[in-house]
């Protein structure tokens, strides 16, 4: 059987193909459903904007770090790998689980965005045998085989080798990067297109800078793609000096693309009106999409098609790229001794971790039975799973680059990173805050932390007995690089 110690990763993912990865992980279903059910409700339009200018500063400071500890250490797992480096083999520990659900629900929404793509654009085609309704979302057998045939496919496009996925990655980020710009311009075309529409600018039911807030405290969801780079790491073709450039240009590229779809709602009538227009249609238990009102406002019948490939692009991109990311953090947790060494075993033939792809295949093929609220729910929480790998990759960043004294980084872009996931933190988990997350998410937050101390005690009886030799060597492949931690 295939072994982590005599195959390696295949190292054939091109500078192209991994800004594809991060580009398509970043802009995924969100971008077309949240400017009207929480951009412009909660925020208002001047402030989506705003958030999404601020997010993008501030992400791009994180992504700084990334860039340094890609250079540092060039190994599948990112986060997970960077923490056991500044940090030891607990804090990663606590990383890789705080992640690790958050990449696997995302695979689930975008997943499970099919279902509404397909009440919209095809409405009654999928809806048929119904079998159940959970948290206000009725369950089709034909939506379920639509969802279970999609996760099969890119499972099985992941399996195959990252080459075809990466190229295939690249067609759909085209597709979607068209989408939205014909989206964007289209709306320029709408009879009742005005800038008066996007009027009142901020939320009236909120203050203008907590309705500023609210965005800037969910850019580490809205941005989590960009980390699917250091996850790639172990197969750059190319030298990790480029990852910067390509994270950061990915980083600000999303939140443009996020900014005109949300512009598009704002403007092609007044916003108020139509999230009005959108409440009704919920309530007479109809599919409301704000973006596809305005698409077909925009173009017709030919919005459908329009639509269908941005969306298409945005969800396809957005499955591949949480494969990609889901299963190489899976098998450096192997390598580390932290989960079975079975995830960390590589196909003799495709060098993939295939078998933490067929896991990763099972645990998502239950979305289809989950239902999207339930989804959603694990989503809001992900956020701040993603904050906590960004807080210990910024500061680990700090000690490699005091260590190294490089002139060549300015600290001060990682200490900005690490305010940045504190600060999203802190919005994310004190009550009162503008994007304190809901109850069902909270709860499910605190079952997963119970888990992982459960696992933790499980799996450290053997990976204490671990020299940190041997460790190193697991989980950096090679035994020579500094760690900055205590491991007495």
């Amino acid at each position: 059987m295939a072994n982590i110690q005599n195959v390696s990763l295949e190292r054939t993912l091109s500078p192209t193909q991994v800004w594809a990865l991060a580009l398509g992980s970043i802009v995924g279903w969100g971008c077309f459903v949240l400017p009207g059910d929480k951009f412009l409700p909660e925020a208002g339009p001047l402030a989506a904007l705003i958030g999404f200018a601020i997010g993008t500063l501030l992400l791009c400071f994180v992504a700084v770090s990334y860039s340094y500890m890609i250079r540092y250490a060039p190994v599948a797992g990112g986060e997970y790998a960077y923490a056991y480096i500044g940090y030891g083999p607990t804090n990663a520990f606590i990383c890789g689980w705080a992640l690790v659900l958050g990449y696997i629900s995302i695979i689930a929404i975008n997943i499970s965005a099919l279902a509404l793509l397909c009440r919209f654009l095809l409405p009654g085609v999928f809806e048929v045998g119904e079998l159940y309704t959970l948290a206000g979302w009725k369950i089709y057998t034909g939506e379920v085989i639509l969802m279970i045939c999609t996760v099969l496919f890119f499972g099985i496009l992941n399996y195959r080798g990252i080459s075809f996925a990466g190229t295939f990655q690249v067609i759909l980020a085209f597709m979607l990067s068209a989408g939205i710009l014909l989206l964007f311009f289209g709306t320029f075309t709408i009879d009742s297109f005005a800038l008066s529409n996007t009027t009142p600018v901020f939320a009236e039911s909120r203050a203008p800078i907590l309705s500023i807030l609210s965005i800037v405290a969910i850019s580490p969801f809205l941005f989590v793609g960009f980390d699917t780079v250091p996850q790639a790491s172990e197969e750059f073709n190319f030298s990790p000096d480029k990852s910067k450039k390509i994270m950061i240009f990915a980083i600000i590229w999303g939140g443009i693309l996020y900014s005109m779809v949300t512009f598009a709602v704002s403007t092609a009538m007044p916003y108020p009106d139509m999230l009005a227009k959108m409440g009704n249609l919920k309530n007479a238990g109809k599919t409301a999409w704000a973006t596809g009102e305005v698409c077909r406002m925009a173009y017709g019948n030919l919005g459908a098609v329009i639509l269908a490939c941005a969306v298409l692009g945005a969800v396809c991109t957005g499955i591949n790229g949480f494969y990609v990311a889901t299963t190489r953090l899976l098998l450096s947790m192997a390598r580390g001794h932290i989960l079975p060494k079975w995830f960390g075993d590589i196909h003799p033939y495709y060098r993939t971790p295939y078998k933490a792809i067929l896991f990763t295949i099972c645990l998502v093929l239950l979305t289809p039975f989950a239902g999207r609220a339930v989804v959603g729910w694990i989503v809001d929480m992900s956020s701040v799973g993603t904050a906590v790998a960004y807080l210990f990759t910024c500061l680990t960043a700090i000690k490699v680059l005091k260590h190294a004294r490089s002139a060549q980084a300015p600290i001060i872009c990682s200490w900005l990173g690490a305010f940045t996931s504190v600060a999203c933190m802190a919005l994310l988990l004190i009550p009162g805050s503008p994007a304190y997350i809901s109850a069902p998410s909270r709860w499910i937050m605190v079952i997963w932390i119970a888990m992982g101390i459960i696992f933790y005690f499980i799996s450290k009886s053997h990976w204490i007995t671990l020299t940190e030799e041997e460790r190193k060597t697991s989980i950096l492949g090679r035994n020579d690089l500094p760690i900055f931690f205590d491991n007495k």
